[in-house]
């Protein structure tokens, strides 16, 4: 890692700091990048969904059963295989409109849970990349995925079919939806 990008990972923890204490957030959680991401990768966290980072994921395989391999255990990869199913299913939506809808919602943790906004207070907390709740995760669940929430090809696939019954397709979310 250059100086330059070790600088300016630290400034955007600062800022991220800076941003969680101006917002008021009572229980907070970073989820800091590894020390091979480049910084331009740094998610951007919206206090309503400020998450906590837990320990890796397991990785799906590409039929979306939980096991793992080398190619799809990556945000690439996830997304790519979701995009297969979306395809396959009718269900629209691009590789622009799910990373940044995932980059907003878990920075690409799929362990990623919200435990303290009103979901989780309900005993609902949001999970997975697109920080999908039980019940709407198994109202759009997609056969051929894993019927797992925190599946990261499953939550992807779920939270693509459930924004485009809502919204017309993921890439019209803009924001938490």
């Amino acid at each position: 890692m250059t100086a330059f990008t070790t600088r300016r990972l630290a400034r955007l923890r600062t800022l991220a700091l800076t941003g969680i204490t101006t917002t008021g957030a009572a229980t907070v959680a970073l989820t800091l990048m590894p020390a091979s991401a480049q910084a331009a990768e740094a998610p951007q966290t919206n206090a309503a969904h400020t998450i906590a980072a837990l320990p890796s994921a397991g990785h799906a395989d590409s039929k979306g059963t939980g096991g793992t391999t080398g190619t799809a255990g990556n945000l690439d990869g996830w997304i790519k295989q979701s995009l297969a199913i979306m395809k396959a299913k009718g269900i629209p939506g691009s590789y622009e409109g799910l990373k940044r809808n995932i980059m907003r919602e878990s920075g690409g943790n799929p362990n990623a849970q919200n435990n303290w906004d009103v979901n989780a207070r309900q005993g609902t907390p949001s999970k997975g990349l697109l920080q999908v709740i039980d019940p709407t995760f198994n109202a759009y669940h997609v056969d051929g995925t894993a019927h797992s929430a925190t599946d990261p090809v499953a939550n992807i696939t779920a939270a693509a079919n459930y924004a485009a019954h809502r919204y017309g397709s993921i890439d019209n979310v803009n924001s938490a939806y």
